[in-house]
């Protein structure tokens, strides 16, 4: 009885955006940060080691060296807070989770990669590219078919008014 109606309420708090990613890939976390009054997004790459629990209370453990010193985040994966979640590069691993690599040091951290999966997801990366590429064009003909400048040409505009009443 109860867990259906659980199902209900998890079910709007879920994203859609999320991408088909497993243990042993490579990914790109981006996380939206406060800081002072801005909102700026902070990426962080690494290895997925393991993934938790399922529906919205879904996480997932990313790995990576900084300074040779090994650093993991837990991040949830329906979270507000993660703009989006970029796939690199494929792994094939045989295990769930992937805990071992705490202890190994240089290539005895290197992940297989799965050349399969690898195409797909290129494929997906460059039809992501040429659609965001389109809808900037799209704005920038739309912008000056309605008489608006882009910034670049409003700022280039500035300066040679500004260069003119320097010299009057």
């Amino acid at each position: 009885m109860l867990k259906p109606l659980l199902g209900l309420v998890e079910r709007g708090g879920l994203k859609a955006d999320v991408p088909d990613f497993r243990i042993g890939d490579t990914v790109e976390v981006h996380q939206k940060i406060l800081d002072g009054q801005k909102e700026r997004i902070q990426k962080f790459e690494g290895a997925v080691i393991a993934r938790h629990n399922g529906g919205v209370r879904e996480t997932f453990t990313v790995r990576r060296l900084v300074q040779g010193e090994g650093v993991e985040r837990i991040f949830p994966v329906h979270s507000p807070r993660i703009a989006r979640i970029v796939v690199l590069k494929a792994g094939s691993v045989r295990r769930a989770k992937l805990y071992y690599l705490r202890d190994r040091v240089g290539k005895a951290t290197k992940i297989k990669d799965d050349a399969k999966r690898q195409g797909r997801i290129d494929a997906d990366l460059k039809a992501a590219a040429e659609a965001a590429s389109k809808a900037a064009q799209a704005a920038a003909a739309k912008a000056t078919a309605a008489g608006e400048m882009s910034k670049t040409a409003q700022k280039k505009k500035a300066k040679k008014e500004a260069e003119a009443a320097k010299k009057k």
